[in-house]
């Protein structure tokens, strides 16, 4: 996994989310299967296993690459990515026929492509490890604008490093 030479609440985040990822897409498709009343077949259990080998990479490469981002140039947000990602573990659900659950308005609304209702509202949707650094990579990222804005540090080559730009506590 990458090392970046910047804010150590990047770096927490980013491994994290390293740790739980690939377990979380296959979680998504095994537990939805038993909350749909459908028995996680052995064929289920692997097509879930092969989609997360082959996804997690791909979704984590794509949280990296966010993550190396300077904080103002970030267009989306880490948590924005793993809602994106929870298309392929749909994807194996409805290969597989798992009946699809009864959504929400909001969610059809803001969730059209996520039938199985997959889509993590907050880090411990994902994982409960993710809480911590999620928020403390939140607070980091809205402190070290805050301050540039306030003139009191300005952008730095590379990723979205700030001289001093801990957030306090």
């Amino acid at each position: 996994m990458r090392r970046w030479q910047i804010d150590p609440y990047v770096q927490l985040l980013a491994d994290a989310a390293h740790a739980v990822v690939p377990q979380w897409l296959v979680r998504c498709v095994v537990e939805t299967a038993q909350r749909m009343r459908v028995p996680p077949s052995a064929a289920l259990v692997a097509d879930a296993e092969e989609m997360s080998r082959v996804t997690a990479p791909l979704v984590l490469a794509e949280l990296d690459a966010l993550l190396d981002t300077d904080a103002e140039a970030q267009r989306t947000n880490p948590l924005s990515i793993l809602r994106a990602a929870v298309r392929h573990p749909n994807e194996v659900l409805a290969r597989h026929h798992v009946p699809m659950p009864q959504r929400t308005e909001f969610e059809q609304r803001n969730f059209p492509a996520d039938v199985y209702s997959l889509s993590p509202a907050t880090w411990t949707d994902v994982d409960e490890s993710l809480q911590e650094p999620g928020l403390i990579w939140g607070a980091w990222k809205a402190k070290t604008i805050l301050d540039r804005r306030r003139g009191e540090s300005g952008p730095r080559e590379g990723a979205g490093d700030v001289a001093g730009g801990h957030p306090a506590g």
